[in-house]
């Protein structure tokens, strides 16, 4: 994506119904203690207040639930209920969702709200590993790839920011119009389950995050993906049947587990969660 692109609206997760969005909730999990313990140290550490914070695009609140304990108020905002106009605000968090931002817009907006020496913090999940020792990993690992052959076409750009952790996501200092309120040399990028300098353990980034899941499991969490919600809605006779697209990945893993000796009732897989935290603060003396 070029600087000065401007990602298409999203509008999948914009037109959930109740029944998705509950399906959401219950399939994505809260996160790890140490993804909190990690932002609120490095927003504390330069002075961060713990009046408000604000969370941008909460979905069903994961995020905003956890920090509404650290903080005096918490606000959750979401495109489908609107936007509210509100106090200045100490923390700014964008849970699994800053790749459907316009980041020219949202980097100005955000400097507006945010308190002097407040802190912006967006963090996102990307694609599960396979342990090598899991029998037949590579056909396992192959299963998850032709998931995303099959979902081609049904991936919006900002899919796309995901997959490579926010590695192309525009920040303050990048966009047409430099927003100068926040300090570069603050910046932080914190990844999980990466091969990164100073990672962390990738079942620490989710509250629930086990090293061993299940293919069931592993279909469930992969349905709540907006790529395969396209692909449902234009193939609404396959959801639920064994040629819907996740199922067709379930099968595959639980065959290539079966050819490796292992026993029905007994599929687990090995593996974790790769993922990113991006932190940058606003300058102190930036009113």
């Amino acid at each position: 994506m070029s600087d000065n692109a401007a990602p298409s609206q999203e509008k999948t997760f914009r037109d959930y119904t109740d029944k998705q969005g509950a399906t959401y909730a219950q399939h994505r999990p809260g996160y790890h203690p140490r993804l909190w313990e990690i932002l609120l140290n490095y927003h504390e550490s330069s002075g961060g207040q713990f009046d408000l914070v604000l969370d941008v695009g909460c979905g069903p609140g994961q995020a905003v639930g956890t920090a509404a304990a650290h903080f005096t108020r918490a606000i959750g905002i979401d495109p489908s209920e609107g936007m509210l106009t509100m106090a200045r605000v100490d923390l700014i968090v964008a849970a699994t969702c800053a790749h459907w931002f316009n980041m020219a817009e949202f980097w100005p907006r955000a400097a507006q709200v945010l308190k002097p020496g407040g802190t912006v913090a967006l963090w996102v999940s990307g694609p599960l590993a396979v342990d090598s020792s899991v029998p037949n990993a590579q056909r396992i690992r192959d299963a998850l790839d032709r998931l995303h052959e099959r979902l081609d076409g049904y991936f919006e750009p900002g899919n796309l920011v995901v997959r490579e952790l926010y590695k192309d996501i525009l920040l303050p200092w990048q966009i047409p119009t430099p927003v100068a309120d926040f300090d570069k040399d603050s910046f932080v990028r914190q990844e999980w389950g990466t091969d990164a300098p100073g990672a962390e353990r990738g079942d620490q980034y989710y509250e629930t995050s086990k090293r061993e899941a299940g293919p069931a499991a592993i279909e469930a969490i992969l349905a709540t993906m907006s790529p395969v919600t396209r692909w449902r809605e234009a193939h609404p006779e396959a959801v639920g049947t064994e040629e819907d697209v996740v199922r067709k990945m379930r099968r595959e893993m639980e065959q290539a587990l079966y050819d490796g000796g292992v026993e029905k009732g007994k599929e687990v897989i090995v593996g974790g969660v790769s993922a990113v935290m991006l932190l940058v603060k606003k300058r102190s003396g930036s009113g």
